[in-house]
């Protein structure tokens, strides 16, 4: 019998959350398919844990797009080739599943995503890096609590770092503090001329 754990009372332009456990995967793939024509329900599935999500407010939306943005401008400016993947649903069977916020290749188009960019505006009831480092992507970017954290995969794990390793020249203090700008226009805008 699966488990449900209560998410916390938040406000209602904020993300809803439900954490079930005990979930088989065969369940989760059922799920899947009845919400894979709605972007309203957002699924997570990790080890038998299944995260439902619903909706997704605009300030994540917000941030989601002004980072996304900030880094196109980055990597166009710089004459980067990159390709942006979107959210889609990566999985790795059996065992876990989740959709990222926004997802790059770098340098040439690939079937998984160089870098991952997950947005976390209250809380996560599931972390996603588990996923991520069993699907091997290279970098996840975390927008958390106005700040971004970049986490690069080692041998044994995710590591917090200072430095993209994919970007190594990017100034991400710079580009966080245009994300954190109100206007989206006028941060891209200011970011362009600050890099070039």
């Amino acid at each position: 019998m699966p488990t449900v754990i209560a998410p916390p009372a938040v406000a209602d332009h904020a993300a809803q959350r439900i954490l079930l456990e005990g979930i088989p995967w065969q369940r989760f793939e059922q799920l899947s398919a009845c919400f894979e024509d709605s972007r309203a329900v957002r699924l997570t599935y990790l080890d038998g844990s299944l995260e439902i999500m619903s909706p997704v407010g605009p300030e994540h939306e917000t941030r989601k797009r002004s980072i996304s943005y900030l880094l196109d401008a980055y990597l166009t400016t710089k004459g980067i080739r990159f390709y942006g993947r979107g959210g889609f649903t990566l999985k790795q069977p059996e065992r876990a599943a989740g959709e990222p916020d926004e997802s790059y290749c770098i340098g040439s188009d690939k079937p998984l995503p160089d870098l991952v960019i997950e947005v976390v505006i209250t809380h996560e009831a599931l972390s996603k890096l588990p996923l991520y480092q069993g699907l091997r992507i290279p970098e996840v970017w975390l927008w958390r609590n106005s700040d971004l954290e970049v986490h690069v995969l080692e041998p044994d794990g995710y590591r917090r770092a200072t430095r993209s390793r994919l970007l190594p020249d990017l100034d991400l203090a710079l580009l966080a503090a245009h994300a954190r700008m109100p206007d989206q226009y006028d941060a891209v805008q200011a970011f362009r001329r600050a890099i070039s």
